[in-house]
């Protein structure tokens, strides 16, 4: 097809007038997106994930009761596929697909869930639900556990859950529905890890903590579950001008860059990777192309920015060499919050 037959879906807060989730196609080549549809029917869609094969798009529900919804993607826009699914916890901000489940990360109740993934895409009823214990130093932000993000590790064995609430990362396996906790490890009192971003060669993760605007270059063990925290640099060149805080952190597929996206200062950080992952440079530090950048997604060559409070999308060309964004376009989408990419389905 003309577009190459490449996908964007975006997520946005709908209590802050954002329109749902949007379709866009993306360009070959340049990485543009124009946008083809919106569908309003969950609210608050803030995070999303594709299945594997493209055909599947589940999204949470970031609100007090929380929730998960599939879609099956049709066309030039995803259709639903059943109804939303309680996750037992308030406030998720983030999911992925693992073990034939979809877990989410609930940051209002400190916990993570499992929801399992029927045959033909749709979702069963939540079968297990791991609550956190814990509390940071940070007065307002850390008087129990947030867990804010979820996802397997590269060997596929382990769920690894960051938590904001706790300075801390947890390990987990999954069976028969159930998480279970393998390993925790803390990271420095009143750091707030946010997200983490695994090295491509399943070595090295790296972990952007939003209280302080850090990244914590991290050993992984895939065969025994483990992460050992190794260093913490500043993603801000200086001490920031006010307010800052981390949001988003990715690596190029290739590995030899790590992009961290940063809020109030509305910058970009670029970092080059030496080594085999366990040492990171910077090298440049740029605007974001809008305000409150909440997350960033890397895609072809192209890094997507999601910025909520311009309500837009603003898309990168990176240089090859340097890994430096070089802002290229935008599409307004109101309260934007997560881009996720894929190629539309044979036969849809």
């Amino acid at each position: 097809m003309a577009d190459g037959g490449r996908r964007a879906f975006i997520g946005s807060f709908t209590a802050a007038g954002g329109p749902g989730i949007v379709t866009a196609a993306i360009a070959p080549g340049s990485g543009a997106l124009t946008v083809l549809s919106t569908l309003n029917a969950v609210p608050d869609p803030s995070c999303l994930a594709l299945s594997p094969d493209g055909r599947m798009l589940y999204a949470v529900s970031e609100t007090a009761e929380g929730a998960v919804a599939a879609f099956r993607v049709t066309g030039d826009g995803p259709e639903p596929a059943g109804c939303r699914v309680r996750v037992d916890g308030s406030g998720p901000t983030h999911l992925s697909l693992f073990a034939g489940h979809v877990l989410t990360a609930n940051y209002g109740s400190g916990s993570v869930s499992a929801v399992p993934v029927r045959p033909d895409g749709g979702l069963a009823p939540v079968s297990g639900v791991f609550r956190h214990s814990g509390s940071g130093p940070h007065p307002q932000r850390q008087r129990g556990p947030h867990a804010h993000q979820v996802q397997p590790d590269p060997s596929g064995r382990w769920a690894v859950g960051v938590d904001l609430g706790t300075d801390s990362i947890r390990v987990c396996t999954l069976a028969d529905g159930v998480l279970a906790p393998h390993r925790e490890t803390a990271l420095r009192p009143g750091s707030g890890p946010r997200h983490l971003a695994f090295h491509p060669d399943g070595s090295y993760a790296y972990v952007l903590n939003e209280l302080s605007p850090t990244l914590v270059v991290c050993r992984w063990d895939a065969a025994g579950g483990a992460l050992r925290p190794l260093a913490e640099l500043p993603v801000l060149p200086g001490a920031p001008a006010g307010d800052a805080y981390p949001s988003g952190v990715a690596v190029s597929p290739d590995g030899r860059f790590v992009w961290t996206a940063t809020r109030g200062e509305d910058v970009l950080s670029v970092f080059a990777v030496e080594g085999r992952g366990e040492t990171l440079t910077p090298v440049a530090t740029v605007p974001c192309g809008g305000h409150w950048p909440r997350a960033i997604t890397e895609s072809d060559g192209v890094l997507y920015v999601a910025n909520e409070r311009s309500g837009d999308v603003t898309w990168f060309a990176l240089d090859p060499d340097t890994g430096v964004p070089r802002r290229a376009g935008s599409v307004p989408v109101a309260a934007a919050s997560c881009v996720v990419t894929g190629r539309k389905p044979e036969g849809a």
